[in-house]
Order: structure tokens, then C-alpha cells, then sequence
């Protein structure tokens, strides 16, 4: 199979599941770019950020429209986790490739397993405190920084335990979140981004806002809860697959 082919059914894929999830195909852009398209682990973190930022802001657009992005949240949020997420695009060239796969995978691990578990929330907003949101957005942004994904996969689930935000809020402020964080990164990887094979990263990109459009279609016909559990499932997969191969 051509690497073309390859690279916009993997790019329709992930923007499927940042529509509908408002996150979380970032983190198998990653895997496709390494195993499926023959990047390096830091070239493929790098070419992540770029799907993500301009996927994300695709689809945040879409998720606006419907009054579903909380502007002022998001930012205070995302504004956390800039200096984190610059950091992090800072040493990510410096760490070895087989260290970053592995602790990709087992980031990737740790959000999938609580996804499996997670239960429908109220629709309400609760207090919260500063410094706890300060603390999960400048968390988000170093994991962001360092492993080139967007952290909807962290920041759905961050911004509905965290800040008491209902679902359909945290979907739509998480792609705000997601863009803001990987600009930053970016921001600190210029070097790595002219190297980037453009034939094929322009193409997945394509894919994946095509794709974004179907997924915010997709999140309206099937439940929150099946969606988010047939995801987990297929990054625990990828996790435990991307683990083994960082220490064989």
C-alpha cells in the first residue's frame, strides 16, 4: 500500500476521533506516523503537532457554532500549560527515540484504562480551585510539549472531573485547549519542521479535517460512553503494542 494511501486513511481515522471525542486521535497520530509511514519517533512527534493544531482548529470551529466551546475556561486553562509545552518541544529532540516511544506508551496506557471506566457526569458546572486548574493545564501542556499530542485525551476527561464541565462543553473547549498547546510546542520545534515530508503530512492533515466534520456528525447519532470505550480500547492496544516494541 502506498504511503499516500496510507497516510489519508490513517489521517480520516484520527480526525474521526478528535470530532467526536474532541481529542485522542492525536495520540494515534504518533503511532501511524512511526509504524505506518517510516518516521523517526521525534520527526513523527513533530509532524503530530501539525495535524493536531490545524485538525483541531478545524473542528473547534464546528463545536463553536453549536455554543459548545467556553472561551474564557479554555484559555485560562490552555494559558497554564504554554510554558510547560514549550519546555517540553524544547528536550523532546533531546530524548532518545526508544525512551519516547516508550513513555508514549505509557502515557498512552494510563488514559485509555480510565476511559474504559469512566461514568456519565451531571451537567453541571461545580467550584473548583485555581491552582488545581493551573495544575492540570500546565500538565497537559508539558505531556503536549513532549510527546507531540494534542492531550484531548487528557483534557476531556481533566476538564469534566476538574472543572465540573458537562460533556458536551468539555469536547468543544478541549479542541480550544488542544490548539493552543500544540502552537506553543510547535513554537520550539521550527528546526524539525522544514525536514518534514510534506508529501505525505499535507495529504493527512487533508484526511483529518475531512474526517473532524464526520466525527462532530457521528458524536450526535452514538453515545458518548460507546465511543469513548471502542477508543480506549484500540489505544490500549496501541499502547501495549508500541510498549513492547520500545524495550524488545
Amino acid at each position: 500500500m502506498s504511503a499516500l494511501l496510507l497516510a489519508l486513511i490513517a489521517g480520516a481515522v484520527i480526525g474521526l476521533a478528535l470530532g467526536a471525542l474532541g481529542g485522542g486521535g492525536s495520540v494515534l497520530a504518533v503511532p501511524a506516523l512511526i509504524y505506518l509511514l517510516d518516521f523517526t519517533p521525534v520527526a513523527a512527534t513533530t509532524a503530530s503537532l501539525v495535524i493536531v493544531a490545524v485538525t483541531s482548529t478545524t473542528a473547534m470551529s464546528a463545536h463553536a457554532r453549536d455554543g459548545n466551546v467556553r472561551w474564557r475556561t479554555g484559555l485560562s486553562f490552555a494559558a497554564a500549560g504554554i510554558g510547560p509545552a514549550m519546555l517540553g518541544g524544547a528536550l523532546a529532540g533531546r530524548i532518545p527515540a526508544a525512551a519516547l516511544t516508550a513513555a508514549f506508551a505509557v502515557v498512552a496506557g494510563a488514559a485509555a484504562l480510565p476511559m474504559l471506566r469512566t461514568r456519565p457526569r451531571a451537567d453541571a458546572m461545580v467550584p473548583v480551585r485555581p491552582s488545581r486548574a493551573a495544575a492540570a493545564g500546565a500538565g497537559l501542556g508539558a505531556v503536549t510539549g513532549v510527546l507531540g499530542v494534542g492531550g484531548g485525551f487528557l483534557a476531556v476527561p481533566a476538564l469534566v472531573n476538574v472543572l465540573g464541565m458537562r460533556m458536551r462543553n468539555a469536547v468543544g473547549t478541549s479542541l480550544l485547549v488542544i490548539t493552543v498547546n500544540a502552537l506553543a510546542a510547535l513554537a520550539t520545534r521550527a528546526g524539525t519542521v522544514e525536514g518534514l515530508d510534506w508529501a505525505v503530512v499535507g495529504p493527512f492533515v487533508g484526511a483529518a479535517i475531512l474526517g473532524a466534520w464526520d466525527g462532530k456528525r457521528l458524536a450526535a447519532k452514538v453515545s458518548g460512553p460507546t465511543l469513548q470505550r471502542i477508543f480506549a480500547l484500540v489505544l490500549l492496544a496501541v499502547a501495549v503494542f508500541m510498549l513492547i516494541d520500545a524495550v524488545a
